[in-house]
């Protein structure tokens, strides 16, 4: 599954190929992959002729915001000025377009005469030569178009649920403290809680807790201050390890120009069952938790 700094490199590269281009119509090729509104016909009808102003990321979530015409200027007053803050507002708004990739979604931009790829789930045309194609063996994904008079979490409820992000003001150690210190849960699976933190999955929770020296079956309760410090700075340093690297490609991420990320040949642990330690040579182990696996180094993760 796409993670954080998977929907970074896809951000990045969207805010490179769409901005204040309108999209001019689109194909939606499986009904069940637009979440808001329910009809295709409505989502079709809201995006057309929307310039696409700036996509953002909040945890895995992407939002582009949409303007009519030209792509708009920011402002709206205090009110506007707090919508900003979260998500960015700007005037003639078009509202949103919001798109989750689950376990295998993928957005390619791509010439309008690229072969149509089988599982292709909603195509969205820009100008005469180019779309943007959402594309999703699995059929998780899911995309949304959100009315400007309609707040981005109240059509996409899980932006409502998330925690902060690793890159934000909030994601402090005392926060982390807070919520860690009386949850009697393995710290593996609390990294995996986007209720408590936004963007993180299996690999990065792996990779993070090796950097920070806390084996993965280590209760929230059992942790100190200082170890807590060493998870949250671990987290920092390999997300953007990996947002440099342009995500990790295990099984099928490809960024906007069908590029694979380079991360996952210098992971740490993840994936390296038996594998000698990059640090100490032990063999690093593999194990279950909560039905998610878990690699660890038995002598640097204590």
């Amino acid at each position: 599954m796409p993670e954080l700094p998977e929907v970074e490199t896809v951000k990045r590269g969207l805010n490179q190929v769409t901005l204040n281009q309108q999209i001019q119509g689109g194909d939606v090729l499986l009904s069940r992959t637009i979440a808001h509104p329910f009809s295709a016909v409505e989502f079709l009808a809201g995006v057309k002729d929307a310039a696409i102003v700036q996509w953002h990321r909040r945890g895995k979530y992407l939002l582009a915001e949409l303007a009519v015409g030209e792509a708009g200027t920011r402002g709206g007053g205090e009110a506007g000025r707090r919508r900003e803050e979260e998500y960015g507002s700007i005037q003639n708004s078009a509202g949103w377009l919001g798109v989750h990739l689950r376990m295998t979604g993928q957005l390619l931009w791509l010439h309008r005469d690229a072969p149509l790829q089988k599982h292709t789930r909603v195509r969205l045309f820009f100008g005469e030569d180019w779309e943007l194609r959402f594309v999703d063996q699995r059929t998780f994904g899911q995309m949304w178009w959100v009315p400007p008079t309609e707040a981005p979490q109240n059509a996409i409820a899980g932006l409502k649920k998330l925690g902060p992000d690793p890159f934000s003001d909030g994601f402090t150690v005392d926060y982390l403290v807070e919520k860690w210190r009386s949850r009697r849960r393995p710290i593996k699976n609390a990294l995996l809680d986007q209720e408590l933190v936004a963007g993180i999955g299996n690999i990065y929770a792996d990779e993070a807790l090796f950097l920070a020296g806390v084996r993965p079956t280590t209760l929230c309760t059992e942790l100190n201050r200082q170890q807590i410090e060493r998870i949250r700075n671990a987290i920092i340093e390999v997300l953007q390890a990996s947002i440099e690297a342009g995500g990790t490609t295990f099984s099928n991420f490809l960024n906007v120009q069908g590029i694979n990320g380079n991360y996952g040949g210098v992971a740490w642990v993840y994936n390296r069952d038996r594998q000698p330690c990059r640090v100490c040579g032990s063999k690093i182990e593999k194990l279950k938790l909560a039905g998610r696996s878990a690699h660890f180094c038995p002598q640097c993760q204590c």
